[in-house]
């Protein structure tokens, strides 16, 4: 790829997340189509995408469509549908791209890239996604923090990527621990997105809060034993009160935003806790280890789900 010269890049699945990093990607003059619901669509069609950012607040003309059959022949797929639905996008895409073409999956949990390859075919590449971003009107990203990717292991496909990236001014990290980027994403969320979609809270709420904190630290405690028992190394956690504080830090930074999980059950829609603390219930009871608390928080969302 010269530095002229774009991949073509669809995003699948044009929510929060997929909305911040492919407009970004489009801000820079890349050519992306944005595949999404028909509200977004129809106001991105209309207005152009709206990024209000941290850095800055501009409307951003785009290409969108309904149809996943927008996204035959790009060379950069965006994987950014909820968990539920991996498997059925997976296998829909899988006909509409050549075998060269880069599937980068931007979702919550640690095993998308095997979900989606068991699915489909397709060999994904796994990304840790680091951003506080929501969608509060059809066509708006609304950003309050962080921005930033980590992809690996080095490969050219990884150097692609980040440098795609790069070119947009997302910060893309390459790391061959991986595995430990995602797991220890995965020890944040299930410690706060269950008890912000419960609590109905922002994560200022969650760290003011003593008690709230105390089952925050339970649940990331099982986490942690979860990935020592799957042999994952969670260096961060050798020391887990300084963990703790620094995790706090970085939500007093985003403590007016609500958890993804949150903003979900608020819209009545079907949450991702099966791929966060319903994964860590069902691979503790692989291993082994005793998940009381990420149970408890499942199994409440799951019923909050029904009740909805």
């Amino acid at each position: 790829m010269s530095e002229e010269t774009w991949p073509r890049i669809a995003v699948v699945g044009a929510g929060a997340v997929g909305g911040y990093f492919g407009g970004m990607l489009a801000r820079a003059g890349a050519p992306v189509v944005f595949i999404g619901r028909p509200a977004f669509v129809d106001a991105v069609k209309r207005d152009g995408l709206l990024l209000d950012t941290v850095q800055f607040l501009e409307k951003v003309k785009v290409v969108a469509s309904t149809e996943l059959s927008a996204a035959r022949d790009s060379d950069i797929v965006l994987f950014c549908v909820k968990t539920t639905d991996t498997a059925r996008t997976a296998r829909e895409l899988r006909p509409l791209l050549a075998d060269q073409a880069l599937v980068v999956s931007l979702q919550n949990g640690v095993d998308n890239a095997e979900q989606i390859h068991t699915a489909s075919g397709l060999h994904a590449l796994a990304a840790a996604v680091y951003v506080a971003a929501s969608v509060p009107s059809p066509g708006a990203i609304k950003h309050v923090g962080r921005g930033d990717l980590v992809v690996g292991p080095e490969s050219a496909a990884t150097k692609r990527v980040a440098s795609v990236f790069g070119r947009a001014g997302v910060p893309c990290r390459i790391s061959d621990h991986l595995a430990t980027e995602l797991w220890t994403k995965l020890v944040w969320n299930c410690g706060l997105n269950a008890i912000s979609a419960l609590g109905k809270a922002r994560y200022g709420d969650i760290i003011a809060n003593e008690d709230a904190r105390q089952l925050v630290e339970g649940a990331v405690v099982e986490v942690i034993f979860v990935a020592r028992a799957a042999g994952v190394d969670l260096p961060l956690f050798e020391d887990p009160k300084a963990a703790m504080a620094g995790a706090y830090k970085v939500a007093e930074s985003m403590a007016a935003t609500r958890s993804s999980t949150a903003q979900d059950m608020m819209r009545g829609k079907k949450t991702e806790i099966d791929s966060l603390n319903g994964f860590i219930v069902r691979k503790g009871r692989e291993l082994g280890v005793p998940t009381p608390i990420n149970h408890a928080l499942f199994t409440l969302v799951k019923l909050a789900e029904t009740a909805a």
